[in-house]
Formats: structure tokens, sequence, C-alpha cells
């Protein structure tokens, strides 16, 4: 239980950094692609962090992404595919992205409480368990669970970033 306990702080870390980014932003702040216009906007960052930890965590726990089955993706009404992440977003896709700080941080938390709740009933042989094996060597659970939390930390690292450069512009 060490190594989920572990991994639910490090979650915890990450939807702590999400509610200080989008603490008090419009939805135009959100959307602020930085000084060039070519940014990820922070909105986008948020979202895209909370796509992909649904995206994995729903997979290899064997439930329903939150996305769809908590209706987030009619809430946002995205001009996506019903599947996308955001991963290989073109400037002209990512520009496109519009939501406030309130759907953001809904979608966030409903994923974050799925997710904490799967880490929570895992036990230590789990983590050993192939869950992709297209790779060489195939990707465990526990790898694939430290990979998605990297991927979180460093895009709301990315998104607290740009907040810094929208409060200085």
């Amino acid at each position: 239980m060490a190594s989920a306990r572990l991994l639910i702080d490090g979650f915890e870390r990450v939807q702590e950094a999400v509610t200080e980014v989008l603490d008090g932003l419009t939805p135009e702040q959100l959307s602020w692609r930085g000084p060039d216009g070519h940014t990820n906007s922070i909105g986008w960052l948020v979202w895209h962090l909370s796509r992909v930890q649904d995206v994995q965590v729903s997979d290899v726990a064997e439930l329903p992404e939150v996305w769809r089955a908590q209706d987030w993706q009619r809430r946002f009404a995205l001009p996506y595919r019903a599947e996308a992440t955001g991963y290989g977003a073109s400037s002209a896709q990512v520009g496109k992205f519009s939501a406030t700080a309130e759907q953001l941080a809904g979608y966030y938390e409903a994923t974050h409480l799925q997710t904490v709740d799967y880490l929570g009933r895992l036990h230590e042989r789990d983590y050993a368990r192939v869950v992709d094996a297209m790779w060489e060597p195939p990707v465990t659970l526990g790898v694939r669970l430290i990979s998605t939390l990297s991927d979180d930390l460093q895009h709301v690292g990315q998104a607290a970033l740009v907040r810094g450069c929208l409060a200085r512009s």
C-alpha cells in the first residue's frame, strides 16, 4: 500500500497545482496564448492534463472515462472529436479552446476522484501487471501511472509558467 500512498500524494500535488493555476482566472485569461500568441493556453493545458489522466487511468482501471460518463464532453462543447485528448493538437486547434475555470476545476476534480479511488484499491502486486505489450519492454501498471503523473506535473507547471507570463504582460 506504500506505492498507492505515494501515487495518491503525487496526484494530490497535481490537484493542488491545478487549483492554484485556475484561481480567479476569466475565460479570456484562460485562453491567453502568451506574448507570441502561439503558446498553449492555461485552460488548454489543464484540459489536456485532465484528459490524459482520465484516459490513462480509466483504461488501466477498466472504468469509463469521466469525460463521457459524467457528461463533461457535452458541458465543455469543444470543437474537437469526442475522443480528443489534445495529444498532437495543432496551434489552430489549441486556439479554438474555450472554457471557464469552474468547468476545468470540476472536470479535473472528477477525474482526480476516480484516480484516487482506483489507486486506493491497488495492492503492491498490481503494479507489475503488463498494461501495454506493444512496447519493449512492455509497460507495467506502475510505469503507466508514473508516466501519467509525470505528464500531469509537467503540464500543470507549463500552465503556471503561462500564468506568470500573463501576470507580467
